[in-house]
């Protein structure tokens, strides 16, 4: 059987945390390009991922949540089961992040001090404005060696670097405060009642019976419905059968 976790984010910060990390794994597959349109989606994805950082205070949310892992893993060490060595390697981590990300310069602010990429990112808005006579220099850094383009990239990709560590180590942190448990949606639905800190639900299911997970609600209540990938011969997309399903409640 074929199955996936499916992610809702209950608030806005996980939700752009969430797209982060795809945008993430997107810019770091430039490593494996060789063709001039994997160029260039590495660029529409690092242009995407700046224009993301200039509106919204990512810094002040992820200083927050080191000072919150910080308390967590302070609590935690208390509990007498505890692996202490990992604990504390784990509060290290913490500290050091939040100590570079309280000095580190405005993400994003050399990447707007790079010529090339300035003369080029406004066209990138432009639906198909990527052609050889839209941006010639575009086409003359396209045919650079490719060991150079590896590693301008890599050094633009550096750039996300501390923020990225961050994201990563608070996104593991909240997946691994919920553990799976078997449940059942009859006729494809279920209504459930969070906790108060819940700020994630991940849902385990199969991919090949035809139907997928939809999530709608907040942080106090959500509802699960299960849709079909495409209508049936009088045009329902509800799922009438009973589905099962593994939830966790981050």
């Amino acid at each position: 059987m074929n199955q996936a976790v499916f992610e809702f984010p209950l608030n806005e910060k996980v939700r752009t945390y969430l797209r982060l990390e795809q945008l993430f794994k997107q810019l770091n597959a430039v490593e494996r390009a060789e063709e001039d349109w994997q160029y260039i989606g590495f660029l529409e994805v690092l242009f995407t991922l700046l224009d993301l950082v200039e509106r919204v205070d990512l810094r002040t949310d992820m200083l927050k949540d080191m000072d919150r892992h910080e308390k967590n893993l302070v609590h935690w060490s208390k509990h007498p089961n505890i692996d202490n060595d990992a604990l504390q390697s784990a509060l290290k981590r913490v500290l050091a992040l939040r100590s570079e990300l309280a000095n580190a310069r405005k993400v994003g602010s050399n990447l707007k001090e790079d010529k090339f990429l300035m003369s080029i990112r406004q066209r990138f808005s432009i639906p198909g404005a990527t052609c050889s006579f839209d941006l010639p220099n575009l086409l003359y850094w396209l045919r650079q060696p490719q060991e150079q383009k590896q590693q301008e990239a890599a050094s633009w990709i550096a750039e996300f670097g501390l923020m990225q560590t961050a994201m990563d180590m608070t996104l593991t942190f909240l997946r691994e405060r919920g553990k799976f448990t078997s449940l059942e949606a009859e006729k494809g639905f279920y209504q459930g009642t969070a906790e108060d800190k819940v700020e994630l639900i991940r849902l385990y299911c199969a991919t090949d019976q035809g139907y997928y997970p939809t999530l709608s609600g907040n942080k106090y209540r959500y509802i699960i419905r299960f849709i079909r990938f495409e209508p049936d011969a009088d045009g329902k997309v509800s799922v009438d059968n009973t589905v099962r399903f593994q939830f966790a409640s981050c």
